[in-house]
Formats: structure tokens, C-alpha cells, sequence
């Protein structure tokens, strides 16, 4: 079900702040980098509620969809989502929001064709 998202509160950005690069570099001419915490929220928005990257919110707090999407790539293969992902799991761990004796693996997306 799709959730409710209006962006990161000052305490919740300075959990993840020190997994982003301070800057981005400049790579030539043209648009300045939108700040990483528009792209982070932009990027939430769309795992939170579950929009298409076409339906994001425009808004002072967003980014573009090309920005976030871009980063978000950059983020993946650098490994930053994954330091993310630790990061916000520790917390939920350490608070007791998460009990690791219950699993569940959904495969109904899974590859593997069945024998006929």
C-alpha cells in the first residue's frame, strides 16, 4: 500500500548527511547539482509511495526526476545505497522496530521457469 511522504525532517537528514558526498563535482558547464538531500527525498518519495519517476512532486523540497535518477544509478554502483540501507537498519534494530526470527522471501517475481 502506497504510503504518505512530504521529505525528510532536519533530524531524519542528519542521520544520512554523512553518507553523502559534501558535493558533487562539476563535470564542465551547465546546471548546478540540485543538493543531495532533494534528490535523497525525491528518491523516498518514489520508494515510499510507490509513483512512477514521471508523477513526482514539483516543489522547493524535490529534485528532478533525471537529477535522482541519475544519482540514484551513481549511488547504487558506488555502493552509498547500500551504506543508506545499513544505516536506517541499525536504527530500526537498535529501537527494536525489527525482529529478525521472522522472514518472508516472495518469489512470484523469481526468473525460473517451471518443467512442463
Amino acid at each position: 500500500m502506497a504510503g504518505r511522504f512530504e521529505g525528510l525532517s532536519d533530524l531524519e537528514w542528519k542521520l544520512f548527511e554523512d553518507l553523502l558526498p559534501q558535493s558533487a563535482e562539476k563535470r564542465g558547464r551547465g546546471m548546478p547539482h540540485v543538493p543531495f538531500r532533494k534528490v535523497l527525498n525525491t528518491q523516498l518519495y518514489v520508494l515510499i509511495t510507490g509513483c512512477r519517476w514521471c508523477d513526482i512532486p514539483q516543489g522547493e523540497q524535490w529534485a528532478s526526476k533525471s537529477s535522482a535518477h541519475r544519482w540514484l544509478k551513481r549511488w547504487y554502483e558506488e555502493g552509498t545505497l547500500e551504506k543508506l540501507k545499513a544505516r536506517i537498519l541499525a536504527v530500526a534494530e537498535e529501537k527494536g522496530m525489527i525482529d529478525w526470527k521472522y522472514g518472508a522471501v516472495d518469489g512470484s517475481f523469481s526468473p525460473w521457469e517451471r518443467w512442463r
